[in-house]
């Protein structure tokens, strides 16, 4: 937490209690005001969407003047819970709404790490799952692999029941699909789920195969995380015709930054906010033309020097942003326009 966060925790948000002379601090929280929504407190408190959404309870995003949210977990309690239902120094046992990234960061490694440890593929885990936490990935194959085989064989007619807390990108996020791909599997029209329902989590939709077949020919086969790409493209898709709105970051409005910083939070992934910061972002590799996949960010010089327009790729040499003209639209990266201003590409790595 830097300075500016502490000394607001401290005068206000944040409750602090000293007991036998070690303090005590209870989660961060934030009193709704005019104008709030999630995905400004998000932002403001270096948190998601989804965790947000998940710390309160919440299945959609309507919040209302004088709410009291947790927008920050008190990260001295999330590690005692979870050192609690360690098995032993070196493993974990996996607990209900566990999620491999909650886990490597609670124990201070990468996801790729934990994953190449457990010798797991997937960002499939469930309650019970025993997760090696030293060790090679050779060592501790032969302890995941009857776990692995069981991942595996169900994933086909996996199911999955709502809890307290839950919301559909949490879920999403957990099974390593997008909320879209949920909602379809499930026949839900909107976000609102209720504790105690069974969803689906993998498997066939039988009413998907036409909605998805506008980006399913344009989405690579080789992708690694195609459910997270096919989500990104159907929530940029359902904005289009929204107006451009200078400094805009909702649904009534977007600039072009604000439009691709809204769309990743839909999918659960935060990235800065203007469009100079998301091309210099670390998590950002770039990718030649040739290596161009569907969710990738292509960059353009417009106004100034550097990248000051960007889009998400769909494939095709399409890419979807926000115009200053039409508002959230469809262009060609071959317009004479776009062509001329187009000055690379990159990929949010894994």
């Amino acid at each position: 937490m830097n300075k500016k966060k502490l000394v607001t925790a401290v005068s206000g948000a944040l409750l602090g209690a000293s007991v036998m002379g070690t303090s005590v601090f209870a989660d961060e929280l934030h009193k709704v005001k005019s104008g709030d929504t999630i995905w400004d407190l998000s932002r403001q408190y270096d948190g998601s969407v989804s965790e947000i959404k998940s710390w309160n309870g919440l299945n959609s995003s309507m919040i209302y003047v004088g709410q009291s949210l947790i927008v920050e977990k008190d990260a001295s309690s999330s590690q005692k819970s979870t050192s609690s239902s360690n098995s032993g120094s070196g493993s974990y046992t996996v607990k209900s709404g566990d999620s491999l990234w909650a886990i490597a960061v609670n124990h201070g490694m990468s996801v790729s790490k934990l994953k190449s440890m457990n010798n797991i593929s997937s960002d499939v885990i469930h309650p019970g799952q025993k997760l090696s936490l030293s060790g090679s990935s050779s060592s501790s194959s032969k302890s995941t692999s009857s776990s692995s085989s069981s991942s595996s064989s169900s994933k086909s007619t996996s199911t999955y029941t709502v809890q307290s807390g839950d919301s559909l990108s949490v879920i999403a996020y957990k099974y390593g699909t997008s909320v879209s791909s949920l909602k379809s599997l499930n026949g839900l029209s909107g976000t609102t789920i209720y504790v105690g329902q069974k969803l689906k989590v993998s498997g066939e939709a039988s009413t998907s195969s036409s909605s998805s077949s506008s980006h399913t020919s344009t989405t690579s086969s080789s992708s690694s995380n195609s459910g997270f790409v096919d989500g990104l493209v159907a929530e940029a898709k359902k904005h289009i015709g929204t107006p451009y709105v200078w400094a805009g970051s909702t649904p009534s409005g977007f600039d072009c930054s604000g439009f691709l910083n809204y769309v990743f939070a839909q999918e659960g992934v935060s990235i800065p906010r203007t469009v100079a910061t998301i091309y210099a972002d670390s998590r950002m590799q770039s990718v030649s033309d040739s290596q161009r996949q569907v969710g990738d960010i292509v960059f353009f010089e417009t106004y100034k020097p550097g990248a000051s327009h960007a889009g998400i790729y769909l494939g095709n040499g399409k890419f979807i942003h926000t115009g200053s003209t039409n508002g959230v639209e469809i262009s060609s990266l071959s317009s004479n326009y776009w062509g001329s201003r187009y000055i690379g590409t990159k990929r949010l790595a894994n």
